[in-house]
């Protein structure tokens, strides 16, 4: 039994993106936030909904996205387990890279580490995070003063890099 006051059960603070672009988007979104509530991960604050399009593929169907700030006692991997297990437990079925689906969770930032577990298996900072507009603006909305753990870029300046078609081609919802 693991001591009570050990860093590795004190809460960490995470930022996750959930997004869904198959079915009732909307609710796959909340059926994710309520399946993250059940495993004991509170959700402290959460982003609007954000409409984008399809990644890298622009013509499948169109995104709804968020993103949620979290505390949960997980380790890094315990984490990525627990998400895999919502987004199969909704319905998501792995067969091709960026294919649509019901339901994706992606850990953005891990309470500020900096790590590459497994292979490539999990890296945090989420490794394209400050690339995507759908993960930039819902982030900005619940923690403005969010900073890059590797890079110690500002959210803001993160959005200021992103191109105008970028930035136009997302829509609070």
């Amino acid at each position: 039994m693991k001591k009570l006051g050990t860093s590795e059960n004190l809460a960490k603070i995470v930022y996750l993106a959930i997004g869904s672009n198959l079915g009732n988007k909307k609710y796959n979104i909340e059926l994710a936030k309520f399946e993250l509530e059940n495993y004991k991960i509170k959700i402290l604050r959460s982003s609007s909904n954000y409409l984008s399009k399809s990644w890298p593929d622009e013509t499948k169907p169109n995104y709804i996205n968020i993103v949620i700030k979290v505390k949960t006692n997980f380790q890094p991997i315990q984490l990525l387990q627990v998400c895999n297990s919502i987004e199969d437990k909704l319905g998501r079925v792995r067969n091709k890279k960026n294919e649509p689906r019901i339901c994706d969770i992606d850990i953005i930032d891990f309470n500020k580490k900096i790590l590459n577990l497994k292979n490539n298996q999990l890296i945090l900072p989420h490794p394209r995070m400050k690339e995507r507009n759908f993960v930039l603006l819902p982030l900005f909305e619940i923690e403005k003063t969010w900073k890059h753990p590797k890079f110690k870029i500002n959210i803001t300046n993160l959005i200021n890099s992103l191109s105008i078609k970028d930035l136009r081609s997302i829509k609070q919802i």
